[in-house]
């Protein structure tokens, strides 16, 4: 039996990440993250204790390395005396597993506070055959979207993507007079002062991407853009490091296969940190990643799995491990599944990680959402930068067929009401919205917030995602910025102010958030309380890159996020060639010297039938706080410890 102890000094967590934040240097190790959040002597004495006196011989009790939990082996009526329950040994009839499992278990009303989660407990195995369903019927959802570029199901790839005609490649991809046009890595060069790398790099600064839903790139793509769109600067043949997490997979079996994401994400990173390497961390088996929902309505627990192993067992929420109903056990069972372990702790994360995929706030459950995000903020302490995508949608979902939230896309009795996402509403996360560069434009003038209406050229409206969180309130490092926004250039809307939280009941784990209670008989179509989404932005739209060996144009929130990642990158290479540290946790910093980014103060982010909110002076839940600037971020940023 485990018993999963509650964490201590988790109220503290935040204060310590921007205590390191903004001077850097002082990031942790894995295992000072790990004794500074062990449960409490207090806690840890207090189940011992119980236990105990409950007759369990203290010899048989011992405390996991992670500090979460207490385990030790009983017999069937030890535990039934211990938990005043009764248990009984469940038959998966498909697979043949056994689970012993109660319905309900009682502990003393002293010990409860210091009590997370038991093993064995209320929670079954999902049946295989019905696997997939019960984690639709658990996110209420069905046909879903993913990608942050596609923004369609893993069937339609072909949202924000057009292909050239055939036979077609870039003219002069050195002419920065047709950026307006097609972006090509020099034009993304003049666009961001970004300076040519150097030659030599550091052997512990690969940059990281995330790639799920049948995302599998081909060599021959690669060549092709290198040939074409780098001029043999980067040499034929270089591909990322693979990470294959849980039976993920790198490369594509065909042409035809190829994914647009990855290798948008690919395409648009290379340019920029070679002769650095990228590694590619392919996350879970072909049947998971085949799941529509996957990343969607659930997702990225089993990455962090195997990124820190203490997370595989971490209980916060009322959750311990990954989700029972929505995040794949392995070995998988499934004919074709992977059949190892689930990976805890196999991969050493990257100090940046770029992750173009999410979906919206108010389609999964608070608890998850919310033990996710503490898992970003200690990489954080680490000093590991995590970028996610913001969306495509702007301040909505799509509307069906392309979306799950109705014929709007937004929330609410009257589909008004303004939908963010996830899992880029985390504060401990870096937010990056998109932007254009606009017909008649250059790169030596503004660029503005991304908008294409639908038709011209894709199915959907394409904006960048931006608004409020439901879920987290504004942090302190944005708090200024959020004011100004307020103060300066308010919103022509009603709004509410109300966040929804998680209880920590385990029978609560599976609750999402209700909009429409937060916003109540208010009129109000955003929270005014919540985090803002972006952070920051950069290009999103019309992005040169071959696939399926074709020259097609590609974009989205996910073209933006590798972008900005590999100039972070770029600056972390920056940093420890002169003996300093990484940069860790960017969100401080960055909204403390917004100078040394682009202000954005043109354009907007429709949906729920309102222009959305508007770029202006300063931060707007549209771009952020802008676009990079790499010369003066690379200033800034060497200036620091």
């Amino acid at each position: 039996m485990r018993i999963g102890l509650v964490q201590g000094n988790l109220e503290d967590a935040d204060q310590h990440l921007m205590d390191i934040s903004p001077s850097y240097g002082k990031t942790w190790t894995a295992e000072e993250v790990i004794e500074a959040f062990q449960p409490s002597q207090d806690t840890v004495a207090t189940v011992r204790n119980w236990l105990i006196q409950a007759g369990i011989d203290s010899k048989r009790i011992t405390h996991s390395d992670n500090k979460a939990w207490l385990a030790f082996d009983a017999t069937a009526v030890e535990a039934e005396n211990l938990l005043r329950t009764e248990y009984h040994e469940y038959h998966d009839r498909v697979s043949g597993a056994k689970l012993p499992s109660c319905d309900v278990y009682h502990v003393p009303a002293h010990v409860k506070p210091h009590i997370d989660f038991i093993k064995p407990g209320v929670h079954l195995i999902a049946p295989v055959e019905t696997h997939k369903q019960k984690k639709t019927r658990h996110a209420g959802v069905r046909n879903s979207l993913t990608k942050r570029e596609q923004r369609g199901s893993v069937q339609n790839h072909d949202v924000l993507f057009r292909k050239m005609p055939a036979g077609a490649h870039p003219t002069n991809s050195s002419d920065l007079s047709t950026c307006d046009i097609s972006i090509t890595p020099e034009c993304l060069a003049a666009l961001y002062n970004i300076s040519p790398a150097s030659t030599n790099v550091s052997a512990n600064n690969s940059l990281g991407i995330f790639e799920s839903e049948l995302q599998y790139y081909r060599q021959e793509d690669l060549d092709l853009f290198f040939t074409n769109l780098t001029h043999g600067r980067i040499p034929n043949g270089t591909h990322p490091i693979p990470a294959n997490i849980d039976g993920g997979i790198q490369v594509a079996p065909n042409l035809t296969s190829a994914g647009t994401e990855v290798e948008l994400d690919l395409m648009l990173a290379y340019p920029i940190v070679y002769p650095q390497t990228i590694t590619l961390y392919e996350v879970d088996d072909l049947l998971v990643q085949a799941d529509p929902n996957d990343t969607y309505t659930y997702g990225f627990n089993t990455f962090l799995d195997a990124l820190d192993g203490s997370y595989c067992t971490y209980s916060a929420y009322g959750e311990t491990g990954n989700d029972p109903y929505l995040d794949q056990v392995y070995p998988d069972p499934r004919p074709g599944g992977y059949k190892g372990p689930l990976e805890c702790g196999t991969y050493k994360p990257t100090n940046v990680i770029s992750l173009s995929y999410g979906g919206q706030e108010a389609d999964v459950p608070v608890a998850y959402q919310k033990r996710q995000c503490n898992e970003y903020l200690k990489l954080g302490l680490q000093g590991v930068s995590i970028l996610f995508a913001s969306g495509d949608s702007g301040v909505s979902n799509y509307p069906e067929p392309y979306g799950i939230d109705g014929p709007t896309g937004c929330l609410g009795p009257n589909l008004n009401i303004f939908n963010p996402t996830w899992p880029v509403n985390c504060p401990y996360v870096t937010a990056v919205g998109a932007t254009k560069v606009y017909p008649g434009f250059t790169v030596f003038q503004n660029e503005s917030a991304v908008y294409d209406p639908a038709g011209h050229p894709y199915h959907v409206n394409y904006s960048s995602g931006g608004g409020f969180s439901n879920i987290y309130g504004v942090p302190s490092y944005q708090r200024k910025a959020v004011d100004t926004f307020f103060a300066d250039h308010n919103p022509p809307y009603p709004y509410y102010s109300g966040l929804s939280n998680a209880t920590g009941d385990i029978h609560d784990i599976t609750t999402k958030p209700d909009v429409a209670a937060l916003a109540g008989n208010s009129s109000g179509i955003y929270n005014r309380i919540g985090r803002g989404i972006p952070d920051v932005a950069a290009n999103g739209d019309n992005s040169a890159i071959y696939v399926g060996g074709a020259y097609v144009q590609s974009g989205g929130t996910s073209a933006a996020t590798p972008t900005f990642a590999a100039i972070i990158n770029r600056i972390n290479e920056a940093r420890l060639a002169a003996g300093k540290s990484l940069l860790g946790f960017l969100n401080p910093a960055l909204y403390a010297n917004p100078a040394m980014l682009n202000d954005i103060v043109n354009g907007s982010n429709p949906g729920c039938g309102t222009r959305g909110f508007d770029a202006v002076d300063g931060w707007d839940p549209v771009t952020g706080l802008g676009t990079p600037n790499f010369g003066k971020m690379r200033e800034y940023f060497l200036s620091l410890p």
